[in-house]
């Protein structure tokens, strides 16, 4: 596998996401993913909002499906996923605002993959939005996708057998974060400015025109780490502000 970091000028709100793009990687493989960080989806939808610390908390509120507060921050659902104040960020934000994650990233990761299959003329290609997030006990952040188009997310071993013959009875392989951390780790945190990469060579994608919006998310119910969620959860205001 190889991954391509793309170092950008600065994004500007507004800006045409599909022709930066183009600027940046005039051409593509066909089997190449093309991974773009979220803030920059966001900033070409201008999803950034002005406020203080307090505004910050009723944005937090509003975005999020739920909410726990900490010491830190809150630990957040959004789109499914537990991560830190809604993924709403304050840095590298151009005069200082408050960048909220893209409205919907598998949607707007199908879209740009639609423009994109056109521009490179391929016919199999993906796209990956990626952010960072923080896991139970582990120090540092690490990329995942918030949304993808264009492969499946999920290689399921259940069924199959190991290198020994047993059956192999609950084990899925996530590509699309798998993906996604390798990405960003390339990509950066702070000020290295490259927004985008482009990923060759993945053994084994499944490349398809359909993604199951929810294949990596889980129930609850189901999730390893639900004792830790036992204590009373904050519905988000959006949901009746009920505690």
């Amino acid at each position: 596998m190889l991954i391509k970091p793309i170092h950008t000028t600065i994004f500007e709100a507004g800006d045409s996401l599909e022709d930066f793009i183009a600027r940046f990687i005039p051409a593509v493989s066909e089997n190449s993913i093309i991974v773009v960080t979220s803030k920059i989806v966001a900033v070409s939808q201008r999803r950034i909002v002005s406020g203080g610390s307090a505004e910050k908390v009723l944005w937090i509120k509003k975005e999020s499906e739920k909410y726990i507060k900490t010491k830190w921050c809150y630990l957040t659902l959004k789109n499914g996923q537990w991560c830190a104040n809604a993924g709403i960020d304050e840095s590298n934000s151009q005069g200082g605002g408050l960048i909220l994650l893209p409205k919907d990233p598998y949607r707007d990761a199908n879209k740009l993959r639609k423009k994109l299959l056109k521009l490179y003329r391929v016919k199999k290609l993906g796209v990956i939005i990626t952010d960072s997030r923080i896991f139970p006990l582990r120090q540092g952040v690490t990329g995942v996708a918030i949304g993808y188009a264009g492969f499946q997310g999920i290689r399921n071993y259940i069924g199959l057998n190991d290198l020994f013959g047993r059956q192999i009875m609950m084990t899925k392989t996530n590509v699309a974060d798998s993906l996604a951390a390798a990405a960003v780790l390339e990509m950066g945190e702070g000020s290295e400015q490259i927004p985008l990469a482009v990923i060759t060579g993945v053994s084994r994608i499944a490349f398809t025109e359909r993604v199951e919006k929810k294949e990596l998310q889980m129930d609850p119910k189901d999730d390893l780490y639900r004792p830790l969620f036992q204590r009373k959860i904050t519905n988000s205001s959006k949901k009746g502000g009920k505690k």
